[in-house]
């Protein structure tokens, strides 16, 4: 069954590249569009929609907010921001809102349709280093997070993650540091679906959506820090 998705963005033009894009996969379908937020709300209603690519900056209601109220939805559909480097404050608020991840508006298009497949499979999105560049580019700007050091010292661990244990703490520290499953396998000793099982006892533990949201977590706890290095 084709990947069914929604284009929401203000520029009539780039919506008609992406949906060339789109059309020529066999997988995939657009079945609807819209030129802001509040469009994009009233055309979900009526419309059943997998993946959302929804622009930021547009009239009347920004991607931010339509993301938010979408992702409130029991039925939500999967959302994937495009931004570009100097919207990077706005595609955090977006992330925290509930979108999967983001992509560049100028990503090549093979790129972008991978994205599409992982969002519409619950993979992560982007790869999670993506993601904690873009925090760390801005991190000054966030809230004061637990004080916590790296890893979590006693003393500093924020009250939200003591529902973890400390191997799900370890493999949460990982992740933040931009670790793919793999990656956080070989450096832990373990199986690759092990850690994949932990991760996804996190998600549920913490109530949150993906790993995508872990990385955000992570820096508002202070269980990560700006520029911390990728040793655990």
């Amino acid at each position: 069954m084709a990947i069914r998705v929604m284009l929401v963005d203000d520029q009539v033009l780039l919506r008609t590249g992406f949906r060339m894009v789109l059309a020529a996969q066999p997988d995939m379908e657009v079945v609807a569009e819209a030129g802001d937020g509040a469009e994009a709300l009233e055309v979900l209603r009526g419309t059943d929609v997998d993946v959302v690519l929804m622009d930021v900056r547009m009239p009347r209601l920004d991607g931010v907010e339509a993301t938010r109220r979408i992702c409130e939805r029991e039925d939500a559909p999967k959302v994937l921001i495009l931004t570009t480097f100097d919207l990077d404050e706005y595609a955090f608020s977006a992330l925290k809102a509930g979108a999967g991840g983001f992509m560049l508006k100028d990503v090549p298009p093979g790129e972008l349709l991978a994205a599409i497949r992982a969002v519409h499979s619950g993979d992560a999105v982007v790869a999670p280093s993506t993601t904690r560049r873009l925090l760390d580019r801005f991190a000054p700007i966030l809230p004061s997070g637990g004080g916590g050091s790296v890893g979590g010292a006693a003393g500093g661990v924020p009250a939200e993650l003591g529902r973890l244990t400390g191997r799900e703490r370890e493999v949460m520290l990982l992740v933040a540091q931009g670790l793919s499953n793999g990656e956080i396998a070989t450096r832990l000793v373990l199986s690759e679906a092990t850690v994949k099982t932990h991760v996804g006892r996190i998600l549920t533990k913490l109530g949150l959506r993906d790993r995508v949201q872990v990385v955000v977590l992570a820096y508002e706890t202070g269980l990560v820090r700006a520029g911390a290095g990728g040793g655990a």
